[in-house]
């Protein structure tokens, strides 16, 4: 059960920086639930980093690094895409 709940937070993260982020990422459900994922361990390094050790999944700076790195993949990803067009 945990590794279907941790694809459903990734899944839901991955939602949520592709709203905050301005314009169109043609990405279906499954790349949005890796970079959803893929940005929880970027935004949980960037908080180990900054906080000293490991977050607790439940605190609301947990929720917060993963959206932020997931914006961050998602810019990069943006990028990459754009170069290869």
């Amino acid at each position: 059960m945990g590794i279907f709940s941790f694809l459903i937070f990734g899944l839901v993260i991955g939602a949520i920086a592709r709203f905050l982020m301005p314009g169109p990422q043609p990405m279906g459900l499954i790349l949005t639930c890796i970079l959803g994922v893929a940005g929880s361990y970027v935004g949980g390094y960037l908080g180990a980093l900054i906080h000293g050790g490991q977050l607790d999944a439940a605190q609301p700076a947990s929720w917060i690094g993963s959206i932020i790195g997931a914006l961050l993949l998602l810019l990069a990803y943006g990028m990459f895409r754009k170069r290869q067009a």
